[in-house]
């Protein structure tokens, strides 16, 4: 392979991956805490679309309850946005012959 093929290849990787992560600033997950009494939407690239919380769940006498709800629904959405990333970044190297661990430098 040429240092053009090679060139060619990296501009080829590069508009696929800018392809991949506005797929996934589309792409949605969902994260729930308490048995779904705390639900959170978001984008794989960690943008917050809604939340959901169930009004039993508001007691102003123990607000750390929902603040602790809220933030296991946040987590639980974060890492399956992250899952789905890296699962559809393994897909995209895998699909171009490359290692599904390598490291790209974009």
């Amino acid at each position: 392979m040429n240092i053009m093929q090679i060139m060619q290849q990296a501009k080829v990787m590069q508009t696929k991956m800018a392809e991949m992560q506005e797929r996934m600033g589309e792409e949605r997950v969902t994260g729930s805490a308490g048995n779904g009494a705390v639900q959170v939407v978001m984008t794989c690239k960690g943008r917050v679309d809604s939340v959901k919380i169930d009004p039993r769940f508001m007691d102003p006498k123990d607000p750390e309850l929902l603040e602790d709800l809220v933030k296991a629904a946040v987590n639980e959405a974060r890492k399956k946005g992250d899952d789905a990333m890296a699962a559809e970044t393994k897909k995209m190297m895998e699909d171009m012959g490359l290692p599904a661990n390598a490291k790209l430098p974009f």
